[in-house]
């Protein structure tokens, strides 16, 4: 069996929530979101954690999250600076958002050395999905990505749009990623691409990504090669390197495969503030069936 790495990205400050709801409590003893993900993660046969934080959110994270788990697993924090960039690229001062995932997964390229997984620190995957990523990483060529999808009524917000990727494939491997807003209309789900191209209809049991990707240390060749290409022709006051933009243009360049992955778990987030409650519903669902102790680290 592999090492396998969890990297967990957490540098974001959940502007519609409202504040860090990374360490937003949703357990019956105060656990975190990213409390579950490791518990399943390190029930999956992962055997080391990667936070990507801001510098400025580390004493609140290791006094929280890492007390929880630093004596049950190896841990490391990568921070996310907007000055982490080559030479040549400037970044202007009042830029204070991060510059993207794919930059935070850059940031921490000398921390990486096996294959791993990469999440959302506010996301729940569900346990199904990190044995999909770790039976998948156990097994993988160097040049062999996974992405584990995701049933899209199965991600779906009550409480407005929701940011997906549309998955479509062909003999399981993905063919295009479509970044979309999608919502509920009516008995309709429809998914408006975020490119400006025209809205289209998906089925219920549609797959979307949600950004668990599953990568081996081949892609930081890629963000090495290319960061200072996106940087130099797009707005560096607005621009985000994103992770799923990376991985795909990897893949189209260098040959490497992105094998889509299934899950029929079901995926909590917090996009809006009223996702709360439905999220801790869930996860006493989950206790109730036996998924989980109620004193998760107890």
């Amino acid at each position: 069996m592999r090492d396998k790495t969890l990297v967990v990205l957490a540098a974001g400050m959940g502007s519609r929530f409202g504040g860090l709801k990374q360490i937003e409590p949703v357990g019956p003893n105060g656990e975190f979101i990213i409390d579950y993900s490791i518990k399943d993660a390190l029930i999956a046969g992962f055997n080391k954690v990667v936070f990507i934080i801001k510098e400025e959110n580390y004493e609140i994270f290791k006094s929280t999250i890492g007390k929880h788990i630093e004596d049950k697993v190896k841990v490391e924090y990568v921070f996310q600076k907007n000055s982490n960039v080559p030479k040549g690229i400037e970044i202007p001062l009042e830029r204070v958002k991060p510059l993207g995932t794919a930059h935070a997964l850059y940031c921490a390229k000398d921390v990486i050395k096996e294959n791993f997984a990469i999440i959302n620190a506010d996301d729940f995957y569900g346990r199904e999905g990190y044995l999909e990523a770790a039976q998948f990483l156990n097994n993988c060529q160097p040049r062999e990505y996974g992405l584990v999808s995701y049933q899209v009524g199965k991600t779906m917000s009550e409480n407005g749009a929701v940011k997906r990727g549309v998955i479509f494939t062909l003999n399981n491997y993905l063919t295009n990623l479509v970044e979309s807003s999608i919502v509920r209309e009516g008995d309709k789900i429809i998914a408006s691409p975020l490119n400006g191209d025209d809205p289209f209809e998906i089925k219920e049991d549609n797959p979307v990504s949600m950004n668990l990707f599953c990568l081996t240390p081949q892609i930081f060749t890629y963000l090495e090669e290319h960061i200072e290409e996106f940087f130099q022709n797009n707005n560096l006051l607005e621009a985000e390197w994103l992770l799923p933009d990376a991985v795909f243009e990897s893949a189209r360049l260098n040959g490497e495969k992105i094998k889509v992955l299934t899950t029929e778990s079901k995926h909590y987030g917090i996009t809006y503030k009223e996702d709360l409650e439905t999220l801790k519903l869930g996860i006493k669902e989950e206790i109730a069936k036996g998924k989980y102790q109620e004193d998760l680290w107890g």
